[in-house]
């Protein structure tokens, strides 16, 4: 039997998130070894595991993998969850590159002073409600189909629905002008293996608190 993936990065979201929920998407159980502090990460640079001095890095197949995009594209193509061709690719590469996008900003929200979260929310919902949401609405009635790309779950319809989440996290109604990202995040949400995964008790994390920040800071500066 094939080892567990073994995923290295802090107790918290940041960009080891998207992959806790691709795997779990893709029905993978995974172990986590928690960077604690600035000798763990510091000894794993010095192991010479962090190819550019960098977590997240997932143990997996043989390979200690760096690079958060990499290893989703590999997790995404051993896992059926990157389409069925080029083509599709090309659509699932476009959806979630914009998503990342805003990915960043939803990350960076929390860990905003308290003096600047108003701005900065004001920025994320410009954003997502004018640039990238209008995008997946446009898309999800185009296509006609339950799932972003073909007829089949991907990992865009993942990231999509973790990016939702976490707006909602951030503001409860930003989706109230999108029926169909809306019916999406109902319908993806009940997947049996996301529905697992966001169930109490699983391995997605919070939404790190104010008072955490000063701690994980440490461990990377």
């Amino acid at each position: 039997m094939a080892a567990k993936p073994k995923l290295h990065y802090v107790s918290t979201r940041g960009r080891m998130e998207p992959i806790r929920w691709l795997l779990a998407a893709a029905g993978v159980e995974f172990e986590e070894c928690f960077v604690k502090t600035k000798d763990d990460l510091t000894k794993l640079r010095k192991d010479g595991f962090l190819l550019f001095q960098q977590v997240p890095m997932v143990e997996m197949d043989g390979m200690k993998m760096v690079q958060t995009r990499a290893i989703l594209n590999y997790i995404a193509a051993k896992y059926n969850l990157y389409g069925k061709d080029l083509k599709e690719r090309a659509l699932i590469d476009m959806y979630v590159e914009g998503l990342f996008d805003l990915n960043e900003l939803l990350i960076m929200h929390f860990i905003q002073p308290a003096d600047k979260k108003e701005q900065h929310l004001a920025t994320i919902v410009d954003k997502a409600t004018n640039r990238y949401f209008p995008v997946f609405e446009k898309v999800l009635k185009e296509h006609g189909q339950d799932f972003l790309v073909g007829n089949q779950l991907s990992r865009a319809d993942v990231q999509l629905l973790e990016i939702l989440l976490m707006a909602e996290e951030c503001k409860p109604d930003i989706l109230a002008q999108f029926p169909l990202l809306q019916s999406f995040k109902a319908r993806i949400s009940s997947v049996p293996t996301i529905k697992k995964f966001l169930q109490p008790g699983s391995q997605r994390k919070p939404p790190p608190r104010q008072e955490d920040i000063p701690e994980i800071m440490k461990i990377f500066y």
